[in-house]
């Protein structure tokens, strides 16, 4: 059988005016992916990505620290593209949408991660309700549908290819476990909230047939002994 590895980002720059990078954090964490890759010499034939700054950064750390692939190889598919958080945010609460605005409501929170935790949460359940499908130039199940079409892209290239590498976000993958183990939706992003930056997901596919093997794997994180690598955000 073959393999599909699906990794999230590292940590990108939350409240920075461009989320869209690594941290300093985020660029440790994807070279700690890379040297575990090369620890337990883990082949990497074929690079997908989707379209991001921080899924291509992500994808450059961790891969200098191996001998593979040159990103010439690489391939991008807009289906690996996480879902619009902007667009769902300001669709639930508009008055929010100015970016120094929400700075200045974040800020009056005495925790402003977990006031934005709570914030994006509701307004997920609005976009995955389908009750508001109107209001979104990308339903959830458009969203879905996106994934698996480039899921199936990859499984159709794969030729003589064992060990495929995907660098996406915890959307992507939420959408993709969701429908291989036929959760609802709500239940699926009770997963996405505790993807881990740079953990991986692995599946396995010989011809139509396909399964998850394990998902948010982050030992490489873990054998750091370091709490403050683990991150979500």
């Amino acid at each position: 059988m073959a393999a599909i590895y699906l990794v999230r980002h590292g940590q990108a720059s939350f409240g920075a005016a461009d989320y869209d990078q690594l941290s300093m954090r985020g660029e440790q964490q994807a070279q700690l992916l890379g040297q575990w890759l090369k620890d337990c010499h883990l082949p990497v034939e074929k690079v997908y990505l989707g379209q991001a700054k921080r899924h291509l950064q992500t994808a450059q750390h961790c891969l200098a620290m191996t001998d593979n692939l040159s990103a010439n190889a690489w391939q991008s598919l807009t289906g690996f593209n996480e879902f619009d958080h902007v667009e769902i945010l300001n669709r639930y609460r508009p008055d929010l949408a100015e970016h120094s605005t929400m700075a200045q409501f974040l800020a009056a929170s005495p925790q402003p991660r977990k006031a934005f935790q709570a914030l994006f949460s509701a307004a997920v359940d609005r976009w995955l309700s389908g009750e508001y499908d109107h209001d979104y130039q990308q339903t959830w199940s458009a969203f879905q549908q996106a994934t698996w079409q480039a899921l199936a892209q990859v499984r159709a290239e794969a030729a003589n290819a064992r060990h495929i590498w995907v660098f996406t976000s915890g959307g992507t993958i939420t959408a993709i476990v969701q429908q291989l183990l036929a959760l609802d939706p709500k239940q699926a992003f009770a997963i996405n909230w505790n993807l881990v930056n740079t953990g991986v997901t692995k599946l396995l596919f010989s011809g139509e047939r396909l399964s998850l093997s394990y998902l948010n794997s982050h030992g490489h994180l873990e054998q750091q002994h370091q709490a403050e690598l683990i991150t979500y955000r």
